[in-house]
């Protein structure tokens, strides 16, 4: 390796092509740059360590409910609770044992380029998922609380395999015919709940992202729905839309 550039050697490391043997030939290496390079080897080496970490962790929070009798467990979150405008959607997910993604934990922790990516990787592999939305009519109806309790039993139910075990993030499902376990922050906790968490975010994401379209002044696509300065500002000089939920100050004060 002494006789390639820094370039050369920093070409070989972006591309992924630096074998053990390389890097070994690299530590008998003098040069800054070569040190650089090896430091940031190292660093990699240590990130994808507390990768494999975290998700064993994840992982072994599921298992820990597994046995003779729970063989199946459903992930269960929502999104879209606190927003002033747009649906609240459950997601429900069943991984199968060999499920394996880096990375994934709490969809707020994930940027929305991977939250994309997790997600199309989450529903190619995933047993079975099933999302479901409850618009902001209904929540207006039955207040929020109800309206998350309604997506999330009709997510589980939608779904193509019947789970064992509900693991659900903070909040109880009364009524329902499957065993459950409310966990508190769970999508940091739970692989499935973690997954769950990454479908029901993505998905309420793209609807106020298609609802920016039609009402292109409030910018849903930023905010998506939140009562951000902005959003508030715009509600104050334009008025409400069909999409705002009414029965959330301080838009019901308004109305």
């Amino acid at each position: 390796m002494n006789n390639k550039t820094i370039k050369e050697i920093n070409t070989l490391y972006d591309s992924n092509q630096l074998t053990d043997e390389m890097v070994e030939e690299l530590r008998l290496d003098s040069r800054q740059g070569v040190k650089k390079i090896l430091m940031k080897i190292e660093n990699k080496k240590q990130k994808q360590a507390e990768l494999i970490n975290a998700f064993e962790k994840l992982n072994k929070f599921d298992n820990q409910y597994k046995n003779n009798n729970i063989k199946l467990i459903a992930g269960i979150d929502e999104a879209g609770r606190g927003p002033l405008a747009g649906p609240v959607v459950a997601a429900s997910v069943i991984l199968p044992d060999d499920f394996k993604l880096l990375g994934l934990t709490d969809s707020k922790q994930i940027n929305k380029t991977n939250r994309n990516l997790f997600y199309e990787y989450i529903t190619k592999y995933a047993f079975s998922y099933s999302v479901e939305v409850v618009d902001e009519s209904m929540i207006d109806k039955i207040n929020i609380y109800q309206a998350t309790i309604l997506a999330m039993k009709n997510s589980y139910k939608g779904l193509k395999i019947k789970p064992d075990l509900l693991l659900i993030d903070a909040v109880n499902l009364p009524d329902n015919d499957t065993p459950y376990e409310s966990i508190i922050k769970g999508d940091t906790k739970s692989l499935s709940i973690a997954a769950a968490s990454i479908l029901a975010k993505v998905t309420r994401d793209r609807i106020m992202t298609n609802y920016h379209q039609k009402y292109p002044l409030y910018k849903f696509n930023k905010h998506m729905g939140y009562g951000t300065k902005e959003h508030l500002s715009v509600i104050a000089a334009h008025g409400i839309t069909p999409i705002h939920r009414k029965s959330f100050s301080p838009i019901k004060e308004l109305l």
